[in-house]
């Protein structure tokens, strides 16, 4: 079983904490902040409540993980300091003589209970919640962009990852004994990962043996971080391999292998919503998500702030609909076309048709695409080709032996036309400054 309330014991000692936990220390101010309710609403049902031996109550199990988050230690090493770290035992609601919990149940809760939980969104929300609630958020408008994660397959391999933590017990190591270089076993050369593994047990086997060495704080909590990586690669052998990711493109010459991570966040810079895609997906295709998590959050929106990526028509619609403002520039090709000014045929408002640079006018005109379809409709005009053969500007403007020649216009939708208006508005030039 588990209490529903999270309470310190009675404990003739509590009045240690006044003394040895200062106002100021960050783990009493976020305790003192944070309602740590919500984390057992989202992790109840994933206890049984009437059989069983009790339970360490999930609120704790979240803080230790917290504590190892701010800390960077190993389960071991953060069960270990919360035995005699009294701010540690004072943000765990433990009374100062109070006994700590096996690393094990902490190794178990991250692997098992958290593993069906959207702990990124709960986080989120929770955040908002907190700054809306202290008056930190007090804008209405948010800021939507993504950015680009590149694949742990890309990253790091689980090879690198031992590596890596192995570089850093040594180097703890040389700190305390640089001659102790001369015992430690020698490096892996070869990119086999069961190798790695096996450089990584020996050198912890050395350092264990010296019985100096290892009481070393510095030290010991590097062994357990080494261990701890190694244990998490044994039960995830894939870890290299990402069959989710994908190709994405920064920009037309440049590509990585991996995800976006989409991001929404108040004008005071508090992200109010995540959303994460592979590579490849389009940034505008998340803004209903990134709007529609920031207002579940508690977010009340009224203008959204991005680039020209979320400025597609069904965006524009899904703003007006909500009644927001939508801060995001057209696409030039919709605003002023792709074609340079040179390449740009008048308009003669009385026939009703274009006219090109040598002063011929179009003879015929059809309108393409259909009337309210996701697509802007466009006017076709068509030219007399047989001037356009013997035409003196025809160089880059008539192709060699085309039956036909014609010039393009895109008729902007009511929706376009009321966006480039609200594009050259005060308002729109100042939040785009965001």
């Amino acid at each position: 079983m588990i209490q529903r309330q999270l309470s310190m014991n009675l404990s003739p000692y509590s009045a240690l904490y006044d003394l040895i936990v200062p106002n100021d220390n960050i783990l009493r101010r976020i305790n003192e902040l944070i309602d740590f309710s919500f984390v057992y609403d989202e992790l109840k049902d994933h206890y049984c409540h009437d059989n069983g031996r009790n339970a360490v109550h999930p609120i704790r199990m979240f803080k230790y993980l917290l504590l190892k988050a701010i800390y960077d230690l190993s389960d071991v090493d953060i069960v270990e300091r919360s035995r005699y770290d009294m701010s540690f035992k004072y943000f765990l609601d433990l009374s100062p003589e109070d006994d700590v919990i096996d690393p094990s149940s902490l190794t178990k809760f991250r692997k098992l209970r958290l593993k069906d939980l959207n702990l990124l969104d709960l986080l989120i929300n929770k955040t908002v919640e907190i700054a809306i609630e202290k008056e930190i958020i007090k804008s209405h408008s948010i800021i939507v962009d993504s950015t680009h994660s590149k694949a742990r397959y890309n990253q790091k391999t689980p090879k690198e990852l031992l590596a890596e933590k192995s570089k850093l017990l040594r180097k703890a190591v040389y700190q305390v004994d640089e001659q102790i270089k001369n015992q430690l076993p020698a490096k892996s050369k070869t990119e086999v990962l069961e190798d790695e593994v096996s450089y990584s047990q020996k050198l912890i086997e050395v350092i264990e043996k010296n019985e100096v060495l290892q009481e070393y704080p510095k030290v010991k909590e590097k062994i357990n971080v080494l261990k701890e990586t190694i244990e998490d690669i044994n039960d995830q052998l894939q870890l290299s391999k990402d069959p989710d990711a994908r190709v994405g493109h920064k920009s037309a010459d440049s590509s990585f292998f991996g995800y976006k991570t989409h991001l929404a966040m108040s004008e005071e810079r508090i992200i109010t919503a995540a959303v994460i895609t592979t590579g490849e997906k389009n940034d505008g295709k998340q803004l209903k998500s990134l709007i529609e998590k920031s207002q579940k959050a508690g977010m009340d929106i009224q203008t959204v702030i991005g680039d020209a990526a979320y400025s597609e028509k069904g965006n524009i619609e899904y703003a007006n609909k909500s009644e927001m403002m939508l801060v995001a520039k057209l696409n030039p090709a919709v605003t002023q076309g792709t074609r340079k000014s040179e390449d740009v045929f008048d308009f003669n408002k009385d026939a009703g048709m274009y006219v090109c640079k040598a002063g011929h006018m179009a003879i015929r005109k059809a309108r393409q695409g259909k009337k309210g379809g996701s697509k802007n409709q466009v006017d076709t005009y068509y030219f007399d080709v047989e001037k356009c053969k013997v035409c003196p500007f025809r160089d880059g403007c008539y192709k060699e032996g085309a039956k036909t020649k014609s010039y393009s216009v895109s008729i902007k939708s009511n929706v376009h036309t009321e966006q480039i208006q609200f594009q050259e508005s005060e308002y729109f030039k100042e939040k785009s400054k965001e």
